[in-house]
């Protein structure tokens, strides 16, 4: 969020034009290493909140875990975590490296990197989307679901 909303915003000064791509580049590094570490902390926290609440990896497997509203809403958010976790993996190791490059080899934009730009932007927001919907849905494991 910081980056969409604050970085790219500021970036877009016509005064920072000569420095936008190699800024981006520097910030988007820093800002990828908070991702990740707060999808580290996010696994450990759930997997901490899970056993809070009585459940073994064995209840995993035997698949008693799953079980009613809230096994149903743990199976959702653990697979929104994973494609949340692909997804950023594409942004971060693929496509914004890529972006990155044409745009500092270039200096200016170009149709092949227009394309990945779009790439990138699409990436990061269906990743804040989904985000948005794993707040949600940490919300339903505690309180219930509301449908």
């Amino acid at each position: 969020m910081a980056l969409a909303f604050v970085v790219i915003p500021a970036l877009r000064d016509p005064e920072l034009q000569p420095v936008r791509a190699k800024a981006l580049h520097l910030m988007g590094l820093r800002l990828r290493v908070v991702g990740w570490v707060s999808l580290a902390v996010l696994l450990v926290t759930g997997l901490y909140n899970v056993a809070a609440r009585g459940f073994g990896l064995s209840d995993a497997f035997t698949g008693v875990l799953w079980k009613g509203a809230f096994g149903r809403t743990l199976a959702e958010k653990l697979s929104t975590f994973v494609v949340l976790v692909l997804l950023n993996a594409a942004h971060d190791f693929w496509v914004g490296p890529k972006v990155t490059a044409l745009a500092l080899r270039s200096g200016n934009p170009s149709a092949e990197g227009e394309k990945w730009r779009k790439a990138a932007l699409w990436l990061g927001r269906l990743v804040f989307l989904l985000s948005l919907w794993m707040v949600a849905l940490g919300i339903m494991l505690v309180r219930g679901r509301p449908f």
